[in-house]
């Protein structure tokens, strides 16, 4: 477009707004790859809303609330220009056209009524199921809260899985990556965390929120389908973005969901989030640097990159009881190549969490599934996110694990073993075999306990390790069949009190007896 043409629309737009104020309406001068440069708004913010006017004959009066309203974000304040990325169909923004300051920050609507639905990362709904009346608007970018504004983190998040509940306890407040080589079983564990809370009770039980980043669509929908399967779609919401949209859009939905997850918590309510993952927010975050004229740094990320994410993550929380006592727990998601925790994304992201989940891709091709890997996956929280009786059942399984791992690396170059040795071997082996579980089948911690229990006090004692899961199943039937009371009193307490231990003591001798068939040699 000629200068002359981009002056005389100057001219009319100074025209225009002379009654107000002039700056706040500029021009597009550049447009290009989904970003706008825009001449004439001096008083621009960082991360503010401006609409695009798409319709030249219309005036300047588009808004928030119309549908075909086409956003942008500023995120470059230059010398004379500031640089917008466009939220939405960018080929409808053009040389010349108008665009008008809305004087707000990227803010997302959000209700009760977005509980259960899918929505963009501007809280659009994209599920069909008709619009959302907002209660609120939540900006997508604020301050974490302060060290003073917290209270420790000391109630558990039960995800289901015994391997996680038992030795990397998560808390509500806490930040857990889950990281690891593609197709290794990270979306299945945050799945299964979120379908294991239909067994909270329904006062205590968090609301989900799973954000998809750049996934594809198809998988966002199965991801949905088994969440309604489960049935724990009633107290979950996804924000999704698939491959096929803009850098922009998969830059903000992880913000989105923390947004949504703020709204939630500063009622006093818990509410768990996974990102899905942070990986392709990086990738994205780069691509829109990189076109918005950002020196690259390492790896060609921007220099910011690290920030980005502290900035995102530091906003999970346990609040104070002054503040409501509400918390976020941040599941992020992190993919490795080749098993590299060491690489820029995964080690900037190790460093801002409170603990990591590792999940290795060897593990996963023997058949455990999780494929945890016990030695590198670590929680900072620790036993104070545990219940007293996961607590009493939990310290030593991975004292025994982790001397069978010791052991099964001696156990390759020796050829005969004492009677000690062999034992510990065969006691490994049952409580790796015990730790496998089935996708989308999370059991609840009081199951959990009584499973574990068992196992530590010899109800596998002469079993073979190809028996152990079966026997684990039967003997949870067992239970819950002759004394329903105990397992009630575990979910209801729990602790385990003395007079629990002398009746599941009671349970194991009488499953032995009347199961021969397991021991016999």
């Amino acid at each position: 477009m000629s200068t002359t043409i981009i002056e005389k629309i100057k001219k009319e737009i100074e025209g225009l707004s002379s009654s107000s104020q002039p700056e706040e309406i500029g021009i597009v001068t550049a447009v290009g790859d989904g970003i706008a440069e825009i001449d004439g708004l001096p008083a621009a913010e960082m991360m503010e809303m401006v609409i695009f006017e798409t319709d030249a004959s219309q005036e300047l009066s588009a808004t928030l609330g119309k549908e075909d309203t086409l956003l942008g974000l500023i995120l470059n304040l230059e010398e004379d220009t500031v640089k917008v990325v466009v939220l939405g169909e960018a080929s409808r923004v053009t040389e010349g056209m108008r665009v008008r300051r809305t004087g707000q920050l990227l803010s997302i609507p959000v209700s009760e009524e977005i509980v259960g639905r899918v929505v963009s990362p501007l809280g659009v709904p994209i599920d069909g199921r008709g619009a959302i009346k907002a209660a609120a608007q939540m900006p997508i970018e604020r301050v974490a809260y302060g060290v003073m504004e917290r209270s420790a983190v000391n109630e558990p998040i039960h995800t289901g899985i015994k391997a996680i509940d038992s030795m990397i306890p998560i808390g509500r407040g806490q930040r857990e990556l889950i990281i690891g080589d593609r197709g290794t079983g990270k979306t299945t564990v945050a799945i299964d965390t979120i379908i294991n809370q239909k067994y909270e009770p329904k006062e205590k039980r968090p609301l989900c929120i799973y954000v998809a980043i750049g996934q594809k669509r198809s998988k966002t929908a199965s991801l949905m389908a088994k969440l309604e399967a489960a049935g724990a779609m009633e107290y979950t919401t996804i924000v999704a973005t698939s491959a096929s949209e803009a850098s922009p859009m998969l830059f903000l939905a992880p913000f989105a969901g923390a947004a949504i997850g703020e709204y939630f918590m500063q009622q006093g309510k818990d509410v768990l989030v996974v990102f899905d993952d942070l990986s392709k927010h990086a990738n994205a975050y780069r691509q829109m640097s990189l076109l918005l004229r950002r020196p690259p740094g390492r790896e060609a990320y921007p220099g910011d990159i690290f920030y980005l994410h502290s900035r995102l993550l530091e906003r999970s929380a346990k609040l104070s009881k002054e503040l409501g006592g509400g918390s976020i727990t941040a599941l992020p998601i992190i993919e490795t190549q080749e098993g590299d925790v060491s690489a820029y994304i995964p080690t900037n992201v190790i460093s801002i969490t409170d603990g990591q989940i590792f999940l290795e891709g060897d593990l996963f091709n023997k058949g455990i599934r999780p494929a945890l890997n016990v030695g590198i996956s670590v929680s900072r929280v620790g036993s104070s996110a545990q219940t007293k009786a996961m607590k009493k059942v939990a310290g030593k399984i991975r004292l025994e694990l982790a001397q069978f791992r010791e052991l099964e690396a001696f156990v390759q170059f020796a050829s005969d073993l004492d009677e000690e040795t062999k034992n510990r071997i065969e006691s490994g082996r049952k409580y790796v075999e015990l730790l496998k579980q089935p996708q989308n089948d999370p059991m609840p911690f009081f199951l959990q306990v009584i499973s574990l229990y068992a196992a530590n006090n010899g109800l596998y004692d002469g079993a073979p390790v190809a028996k152990v899961r079966e026997m684990e199943t039967v003997w949870l039937e067992f239970v819950k069949r002759e004394n329903k009371a105990v397992v009630d009193t575990i979910e209801e307490k729990r602790e385990l009190s003395d007079e629990t231990v002398a009746t599941l003591g009671s349970l194991i001798a009488g499953f032995k007896e009347s199961h021969p068939q397991y021991y016999a040699k």
